[in-house]
């Protein structure tokens, strides 16, 4: 009972957090969770120093553009953190190419609102032992 109130209130935040991003077609956002501390957030858009602008004149997303899971490990790798046996808290499941950064980082679990047009990142990370839960229910 706690740990789903914990799940929902990350879950909130990770939504609340993706509203950051500068994308149009999809906000997506994402929060790692280590011994119920925050270690790394991050929202799907553009690698720094790069402009905000996550589609291109046709309305296509840019190759370049990074997921929100991508960013938020990334920001952890880049500091004296580890994802080691942490949560991860994202508004949307990851795609395969994240599923894979998902389970290399050491992440154990990962918990969403909403699925992903393809399912074989969940698909891969339940494969790999990663716990996944989805909870699209919040209050």
């Amino acid at each position: 009972m706690k740990q789903n109130k914990y799940d929902h209130a990350y879950l909130k935040i990770a939504r609340e957090w993706g509203k950051l991003s500068y994308c149009t077609r999809k906000q997506v956002g994402a929060i790692i969770v280590k011994d119920r501390m925050i270690i790394s957030d991050g929202y799907n858009g553009t690698p720094s120093g790069f402009e905000n602008c996550c589609e291109d004149e046709n309305g296509a997303t840019k190759w370049y553009v990074l997921h929100a899971e991508a960013n938020a490990i990334l920001k952890v790798a880049r500091s004296t953190q580890t994802c080691e046996n942490a949560t991860l808290y994202i508004t949307m499941s990851p795609c395969k190419d994240c599923s894979k950064l998902i389970h290399q980082s050491g992440i154990k679990r990962v918990v969403f609102i909403e699925s992903y047009k393809d399912d074989a990142g969940v698909a891969f990370l339940q494969r790999a032992g990663v716990e996944v839960e989805q909870i699209s229910n919040l209050e």
